[in-house]
């Protein structure tokens, strides 16, 4: 049988002895590495490791807390290498978390199958990875810069087969126990700048070594030629049971100043719970308000944005604005149409504000994206899992494009669309504030949803990438 060998960082001095048991289980086992002091995200240690290692394959256990092994759960990955040829390996595994009375729970941890387009620096592959020797061996001899945190990213990207274990292998302690939508901005927290300009170089690297890499090349955009629009802005809402926010975000859009004329659109997507009557209301009151009920049941948030900017009311420029949130101010819409024409582009996106319910300011804070450059947007675009906010679009390539017809991942979809070709323009002022709220449909995701909606990301993401690929092999 062939053997296996394990490698823990040790960087809290944590007991680990349990976790050393746990391994020798197993016929594969050979021993146990500690390396106290040091992180396996680092350069430096995966080639000390590299050096190191004399068996078939080697585990790398990433966390610094007691790990449980299922019963001969080594010799079945082992198995499964040797029946795959696989390069890197990782399973579904049990949490085991304390509850507010203290008392352990455990729970399964299913996880997603990693596909040529999930290039997110936090993919979630467990805390247990295991490589073929020699597949590691190589990979690390080709990383030549000295990466600080991105180390083992660039490990992984370089990885040809990956394979997913759908089987409950293992049991580790959870140490976040935040609710989703806690989660969700720390790609985007300013404290971990530094390490995003990390593993944005070692992407774009590995975008160039596959040939999907796009130069800032950009098509123009010839607003002088759009076709007649009866307003020049639409701010579009859709909205399914927001009685609670709705008319916030409504008079937010409607109290804009501008130069220019604009209307508000909101698709009201059969809601039940008195927004649809409160909207009428609003609309019998203001005519630049329109309330559009879609004849169909099936739309998701991107249908509803299709209905809203292929109608005869919709504007030269489409504004998104959440039924959820606001504009920070009554020169949101001014600051970007003006963008549109000075930066000549196809899509704005703005600057917004995370706050409370009560608009109180709320970590991480203002969320820019300062990370996106003209050289590298489009680029970067394909690792991050956002654009930021609020995004515009100029409507007759929207209406030439359409949206996915989702409620998850249809704006990003098309922002990777759009950066294929043409310019994205940014706004560093803040134009938007994100409430946070117990309401918010994201707010405390179950880990099968969370899984459903990283699986499509990267589904977009793949299907974005072999569009690369082909583009850039027929230039």
């Amino acid at each position: 049988m062939s053997s296996i060998e394990c490698f823990i960082s040790s960087m809290a001095g944590e007991d680990l002895s349990q976790t050393v048991e746990s391994f020798s289980r197993s016929d594969s086992f050979t021993g146990v590495t500690v390396l106290s002091g040091v992180s396996l995200r680092s350069t430096e240690t995966l080639r000390s490791i590299a050096e190191a290692i004399s068996h078939k394959y080697i585990l790398l256990y990433t966390k610094d807390k007691p790990l449980e092994m299922g019963m001969f759960a080594l010799d079945r990955i082992i198995s499964i290498a040797e029946d795959t040829g696989a390069d890197m390996l990782y399973a579904d595994h049990f949490t085991m978390v304390t509850d507010a009375d203290g008392n352990p729970r455990k729970h399964c941890h299913p996880l997603i199958d990693c596909q040529k387009g999930a290039l997110r620096d936090d993919f979630d592959f467990g805390s247990v990875l295991v490589f073929r020797s020699s597949s590691f061996r190589r990979a690390v001899r080709s990383i030549t810069e000295d990466y600080e945190w991105g180390a083992l990213y660039d490990l992984r990207l370089r990885m040809k087969r990956i394979v997913h274990i759908n089987e409950y292998l293992y049991t580790e302690i959870q140490t976040d126990n935040r609710k989703s939508g806690e989660k969700q901005f720390d790609y985007v927290d300013p404290k971990n700048r530094n390490v995003q300009i990390e593993m944005e170089k070692i992407c774009t690297d590995h975008l160039k070594r596959i040939g999907a890499w796009l130069p800032p090349v950009f098509n123009d955009v010839d607003f002088s030629g759009s076709e007649a629009c009866p307003v020049t802005a639409t701010v579009v809402i859709p909205v399914f049971n927001r009685i609670k926010t709705v008319k916030d975000a409504v008079e937010s859009a409607l109290s804009q100043t501008c130069d220019f004329p604009y209307n508000v659109i909101v698709v009201d997507n059969h809601s039940t719970d008195g927004t649809t009557e409160l909207l009428a209301e609003m609309a019998s009151a203001n005519s630049n308000l329109v309330h559009l009920i879609p004849a169909k049941h099936d739309l998701g948030i991107g249908g509803c944005w299709n209905l809203a900017v292929h109608d005869g009311h919709c504007g030269e420029f489409a504004v998104q604005l959440d039924s959820d949130d606001v504009y920070s101010g009554p020169d949101t819409l001014q600051k970007i149409v003006d963008a549109f024409h000075e930066q000549k582009c196809a899509m704005v996106v703005g600057t917004y504000q995370m706050t409370d319910f009560q608009m109180n300011p709320i970590p991480p804070g203002v969320i820019d994206h300062r990370e996106w450059t003209e050289e590298n947007g489009r680029n970067n675009a394909l690792r991050v899992n956002g654009l930021g906010a609020p995004r515009a679009f100029w409507t007759p390539l929207l209406r030439k494009l359409n949206l996915p017809n989702t409620s998850y991942g249809e704006d990003y979809a098309l922002g990777l669309r759009i950066s294929r070709e043409y310019r994205i323009g940014r706004i560093y002022d803040v134009l938007y504030c994100c409430r946070r709220w117990d309401g918010n449909s994201d707010a405390a995701l179950s880990v099968e949803k969370v899984n459903a909606n990283n699986l499509y990301k990267d589904r977009i993401r793949t299907w974005e990438l072999e569009a690369r690929i082909r583009l850039s092999s027929h230039k």
